[in-house]
C-alpha cells in the first residue's frame, strides 16, 4: 500500500528533528534542506524553539495537518506518535528510522504488530521501521548520504537492509548511475520488498517508469507475490537483478536424501529467481554492473567485438566472455588487412581489436564505424581505454561518448584508469554516461544477463496423472518413507515407468518371485534408508541358489522388514528428485545419476510447477548434457521422456504437498526408454 501523499507529500514533519546532523533526526532534516524540498517543513523536538533555523513544535499534537512524517525517537515513544499523526494529522506516509523492534524482542515485535496495525487502519502507508528510509525525485526522506541523482526512467532500488542500500548507492554515485526511487524496508512491518515491487509493477509505464529494478533481500516472505510482479515486470519491459543474501544450509544438513541435501533453502531462492527472470548477483559490484548494461541495452545476441589499447586486458575479458557463452568470433582476414590499413604497425584487428596504447580518438572512431557497417555478426562492442598518464584522454572519450548516441550497436565503455583519468571520467559522467571500471566484472555481469530465461508465461499445463489414486494413497499413508508398494503405486499414479518388482519377505516366495520377473535380477533390502552404505544391494543374480544365499544375508541387516526384486535392466543412469521448501513448495532436481549426483552434484533445479520448456533448460544446463545426446560411440537418452517425466513428478508434487522429499535413483535411459529402477518418497504432513 503505497499512497500518492507518501510519494510526492506538500508537507514532511521530521519528529526528533535536531541540530546535530551527527544523529538521523539531524541529518534527514539536512537532506532535505540541502536538496530543496519544496513543501511545508516542520521539526518537532520537545527541548527546542527552532532547530536548523525552522521553527521547533514541542509535541506532536501541536502539529498542523501533514503528508509524511519521519520518526526519529525511540522505539518506545513511536507507537503514540503514529496514533496522532494518523488520526489527528491526517498523515498518508510515516517512515520509521527507529530501531528496538521485532529485531530485538518479542515485546518489539508486539510493538510494532500495532503500529502496522494502526496504519492499515487510516490508510497510511508504512516504511520501517530500523531502517534509512525512502527517497525519490521529491524529496529525501533518509539519514544517509550519498544523495543520488534522480531520474525516472533508470534505476529503483529495494533494500531490505538499510547499510548496503547505502554503499549500493555509494558505489552507483561513482560510477553515474542514477535513481528514481529508493526503498529502505528495514523490519518490513507494512511494506517489504515483495509490497514495494507489487507497487512498481502495478505503477509501471513502460518508457516512464525506470526500467531497472534493483533488490538486496535476506528473507523473502511471499514468494509467489515476489514471482508474480517480478514475472509481469518483465513482460512489461523491465528488468530485475537481485541479490539474496542470508540463506541457511540447517535443513539440508538434517536431510536424509540426495534431493534433501542438495536442494538448500537457497537453492529454492535460485529456482525462483530462474522462474521469475531475475538476475541473480553475488554482490554489490555485480549488482551495479549489471544495472549498468541493462541501462546501456542489452545486445542483441551473443556474439561481442572487443576494441582496446591494452592487451591484458582484453584478454581476461575474452576468457571471462567465452566462459559465459558468449562469442568472440574472429574478422574475417580481408577485414583484418582492411581495418589495419588505418591503425598503427603492430595493431591487431583479429579481435580483440587492439589499436595500441598510441591509438588515437581517430582510429577508436574508425573501428567502431567499420565494426558497426562492415561486420554484422556482431552484436555489441566493448570498449576499453584507460591510461598511463602521459596524455589526457578527453577526446577519447568525447569521442565514446558521440559514437554511443549514433551507434547502432550498444557500445560498452570500460575504463580501468581512475586515478589518471578522474577529470575525464567527471566530464563523460556529466554528460549522462556510465561507464565500467574492471572488464572481468562487465564480462561476468553480460553473462549473467544473457543467460537469464524470460519468465514462463504463466500457463503451465501440467502433465494428467491418477489424481484421485494419488491422494488415496496419500491421504492414507503413514509419515516418513513409504513402503515399496506405496511407492510403486504413486508412480503408476503419476506415469513414471518402472522396472518390473516384487516384495519378498519368505524364503518360499522367492522363487516364484524371479520366475515372474525373470533373471538377472537385483536385490535390495528393505527397511534401512541408505541401502549400499549397509550392503544392502546385490547386482546380476543369475541363478535360486544365489538368489537364495542373498536373501538370507539381507534379512539380517539391521532394520531389514523384506527385500525387492527387481528385473536388472541397462541404460544411462538418470536422476530426478523433489523437496518441499517451507513457503517456496516443491524444487524439483534433475540430473544424471551415480557418480555425477553423489560426487560432482551435477545437478539442475527449478521450481514446480515446471513448464516442458523450463524442464528442458533444467536438462540442457546440466555439465553432463552431452551424454545425454550421446558421446564419444555411447548411446544417449530419449531426451523427451527424460523431460516429460520432470513434467510428470513435478505434477506428482502439486497434486500431493505432503511429499517432504523424494528421490528417483537411478533411473535408467535408453535411446528408447526412460526407466524408474529405484525411487524413495518421504511423507511429512506439517
Amino acid at each position: 500500500m503505497i499512497t500518492k501523499e507518501f510519494l510526492n507529500p506538500k508537507s514532511i514533519v521530521v519528529v526528533g528533528g535536531s541540530d546535530d546532523i551527527h544523529k538521523p533526526g539531524g541529518k534527514v532534516l539536512k537532506n532535505l534542506k540541502d536538496t530543496h524540498y519544496p513543501g511545508h517543513l516542520y521539526v518537532i523536538n520537545p527541548k527546542a524553539d527552532t532547530i536548523q533555523g525552522l521553527p521547533c513544535y514541542r509535541h506532536v499534537e501541536d502539529l498542523p495537518p501533514v503528508d509524511v512524517a519521519i520518526l526519529a525517537i525511540p522505539a518506545g515513544l513511536c507507537l503514540h506518535t503514529v496514533k496522532v499523526l494518523c488520526a489527528e494529522k491526517s498523515a498518508k506516509g510515516i517512515i520509521i528510522f527507529s530501531a528496538g523492534f521485532s529485531e530485538e524482542s518479542e515485546a518489539g515485535a508486539a510493538l510494532e504488530k500495532e503500529i502496522r496495525r494502526v496504519a492499515d487502519t487510516y490508510g497510511t502507508t508504512l516504511i520501517g521501521p530500523n531502517c534509512v528510509g525512502y527517497m525519490n525525485e521529491h524529496y529525501a526522506g533518509v539519514f544517509t548520504t550519498p544523495i543520488p541523482r534522480f531520474v525516472t526512467d533508470s534505476v529503483d532500488l529495494i533494500s531490505g537492509s538499510g547499510a548496503t542500500a547505502l554503499f549500493i548507492i555509494d558505489a552507483a554515485v561513482q560510477l553515474g548511475i542514477p535513481f528514481a526511487s529508493v526503498f529502505s524496508v528495514g523490519n518490513s512491518a507494512q511494506v517489504g520488498v515483495e509490497e514495494a515491487l507489487a507497487f512498481l509493477d502495478e505503477s509501471y509505464v513502460h518508457g516512464k517508469s525506470a526500467p531497472v529494478k534493483l533488490i538486496y533481500v535476506e528473507s523473502i516472505q511471499n514468494p509467489d507475490k515476489l514471482y508474480k510482479h517480478a514475472a509481469s515486470l518483465y513482460r512489461k519491459g523491465a528488468r530485475i537483478a537481485a541479490i539474496k543474501a542470508g540463506s541457511s544450509e540447517e535443513g539440508s544438513r538434517a536431510a536424509s536424501s540426495h534431493t534433501g541435501a542438495l536442494a538448500s533453502p537457497d537453492a529454492a531462492v535460485t529456482a525462483l529467481f530462474e522462474k521469475a527472470g531475475i538476475i541473480r548477483c553475488n554482490g554489490r559490484n555485480q549488482l551495479l554492473t549489471v544495472a549498468c548494461i541493462l541501462l546501456k541495452g542489452v545486445p542483441r545476441g551473443r556474439n561481442m567485438c572487443i576494441v582496446t589499447h591494452a592487451g591484458g586486458p582484453a584478454v581476461m575479458l575474452t576468457d571471462i566472455l567465452s566462459k559465459g557463452g558468449i562469442g568472440i568470433p574472429v574478422l574475417p582476414e580481408t577485414k583484418q588487412k582492411q581495418m589495419l590499413t588505418k591503425l598503427f604497425p603492430g595493431s591487431s584487428a583479429a579481435n580483440p581489436v587492439d589499436f595500441l596504447a598510441t591509438g588515437t580518438a581517430e582510429q577508436l572512431g574508425y573501428i567502431i564505424d567499420f565494426i558497426e557497417k562492415e561486420c554484422p555478426e556482431m552484436d555489441g562492442i566493448p570498449v576499453i581505454f584507460g591510461s598511463p598518464g602521459l596524455t589526457s584522454v578527453f577526446d577519447v572519450y568525447a569521442l565514446l561518448d558521440e559514437k554511443m548516441s549514433t551507434c547502432s550497436l550498444p557500445i560498452y565503455p570500460i575504463f580501468p584508469s581512475t586515478w589518471n583519468v578522474t577529470e575525464e571520467i567527471k566530464e563523460f559522467q556529466k554528460k549522462g554516461r556510465i561507464y565500467f571500471p574492471d572488464e572481468v566484472l562487465f564480462g561476468d555481469a553480460l553473462a549473467c544477463i544473457l543467460n537469464t530465461a524470460p519468465p514462463s508465461d504463466g500457463k503451465i499445463d501440467l502433465p494428467e496423472v491418477d489424481t484421485q489414486a494419488i491422494r488415496r494413497i496419500i491421504d492414507e499413508a503413514p509419515e516418513g518413507y513409504l513402503v515399496p508398494d506405496l511407492v510403486a503405486a504413486l508412480l503408476d499414479a503419476t506415469g513414471i515407468p518402472r522396472a518390473k518388482e516384487k516384495v519378498v519377505t519368505k524364503e518360499s516366495d522367492l522363487e516364484k518371485a524371479a520366475l515372474e520377473i525373470g533373471y538377472p535380477l537385483v536385490m535390495k533390502v528393505v527397511g534401512p534408508v541408505h541401502k549400499s552404505d549397509v550392503g544392502g544391494v546385490k547386482l546380476n543374480i543369475c541363478d535360486n541358489a544365489t538368489l537364495l544365499e542373498w536373501f538370507r544375508t539381507m534379512m539380517h541387516i539391521p532394520e531389514s522388514t523384506a527385500v525387492l526384486l527387481q528385473s536388472q535392466l541397462t541404460g544411462r543412469e538418470l536422476f530426478i528428485g523433489a523437496k518441499r521448501e517451507p513457503s517456496f513448495g516443491h524444487t524439483v532436481v534433475c540430473g544424471l545419476g551415480g557418480i555425477f549426483v553423489e560426487v560432482l552434484k551435477d545437478v539442475s533445479m527449478g521450481l514446480s510447477p515446471l513448464t516442458e520448456e523450463e524442464a528442458t533448460r533444467m536438462v540442457r544446463r546440466l555439465r553432463g548434457y552431452g551424454l545425454i545426446q550421446g558421446a564419444r560411440g555411447q548411446a544417449g537418452v530419449r531426451e523427451d521422456l527424460f523431460i516429460r517425466s520432470i513434467c510428470r513428478i513435478a505434477a506428482l508434487c502439486a497434486c500431493a504437498p505432503e511429499i517432504a522429499e523424494m528421490d528417483l535413483n537411478p533411473l535408467l535411459g535408453t535411446p528408447e526408454h526412460v526407466v524408474a529402477v529405484d525411487a524413495r518418497i518421504r511423507i511429512a504432513r506439517s
